[in-house]
């Protein structure tokens, strides 16, 4: 299980969201409705990492997801992407 942010995406958060070097973003977990994804999908905050479950660190900004929402992921690697100007996540079928 491996969470990937492609350089669009960092520039996106970058510029579109105002993150600078040092920061952390955390993804987490939400109840979002029922929708053709389920019931859950991700959500986006600037954050102080607690119990990190994965991480990774692109241009000098960390990513990461706590212990309590990588059960979400079910093994599967997680790309966060940009389209335009929207964060966009994948992952993979199991």
């Amino acid at each position: 299980m491996k969470l990937h942010v492609t350089s669009s995406a960092v520039e996106c958060f970058q510029k579109e969201w105002g993150f600078t070097r040092g920061d952390v973003v955390r993804i987490f977990v939400r109840y979002c409705g029922l929708s053709e994804m389920g019931p859950y999908w991700l959500g986006i905050q600037h954050d102080r990492p607690m119990a990190v479950g994965i991480m990774a660190i692109e241009d000098h900004i960390t990513f990461y997801m706590e212990e309590q929402d990588v059960w979400f992921l079910e093994g599967r690697n997680l790309t966060i992407d940009c389209e335009g100007e929207d964060i966009k996540f994948f992952m993979p079928p199991a």
